[in-house]
């Protein structure tokens, strides 16, 4: 169903982590979902209901990533600083993913962007931590940064199930690990192929997941039940 459909439904400050990868504004027509077009009035008219429905349904310690690239994170960035507001924006994270990439006239594009806010200063924060890259600290642990070096799935990869722009599970541990405790509510309303769903399950998390599309659902359910 419409996400916007189903958040009206969903009582107040119910939801502990709300994690969405949203339409990206590229105007193509993916083989699993149409995205809308880089227009700003299109794309403010769509997410502002949506977003005013996602602060009304975050529990006050709750936190929210929505996951863009550079098309619209400027507009979406915009909406969530009106409506969370700018003091409680903690990061904007930046997915790092793979190699080679285009452009001849300009910089390869080769990252995704994360915007990460929380509905107040009280908000469940788990430290995350990653391996040193540095030789002077091989072999030990450091605090993880605001950016993300995670592979994207290749055509190859035993996690791929056919989906178009599906995210790897790694991606979403770290959110989910970092922003949420075994038993808490996380709600995808972008779901696509599931990845939050079934890394919250596997997690130990209660989830909610929603696309409008039939087929996301399907192939959703079928991960979560093998999972």
């Amino acid at each position: 169903m419409d996400n916007l459909d189903l958040m009206k439904q969903l009582p107040k400050n119910s939801i502990d982590l709300i994690y969405c990868d949203i339409l990206y504004g590229t105007g193509r027509k993916f083989k699993d979902y149409q995205d809308l077009k880089a227009d700003r009035r299109i794309i403010q008219d769509f997410y502002t209901p949506r977003i005013n429905e996602m602060y009304r349904i975050l529990r006050d310690t709750g936190s929210i990533y929505i996951h863009m690239d550079w098309r619209i994170s400027h507009w979406i960035r915009l909406i969530m600083d009106d409506v969370f507001g700018f003091d409680n924006f903690r990061n904007e994270i930046i997915w790092k993913y793979g190699l080679g990439g285009s452009g001849n006239k300009e910089f390869a594009k080769k990252h995704d962007n994360i915007l990460f806010y929380t509905k107040s200063n009280q908000y469940t924060f788990n430290l995350q931590y990653e391996p040193a890259t540095s030789n002077m600290l091989k072999g030990k642990m450091k605090k993880m940064t605001d950016v993300w070096e995670v592979p994207t799935l290749n055509n190859m990869a035993k996690e791929r199930i056919g989906y178009d722009t599906q995210k790897p599970k790694s991606l979403l541990e770290r959110i989910i690990k970092a922003s949420s405790n075994e038993g808490d509510l996380v709600a995808d309303f972008f779901c696509g192929s599931g990845t939050t769903c079934v890394v919250s399950k596997e997690l130990g998390r209660n989830y909610i997941g929603c696309d409008i599309e039939e087929k996301a659902i399907h192939i959703a359910t079928e991960r979560i039940k093998v999972s």
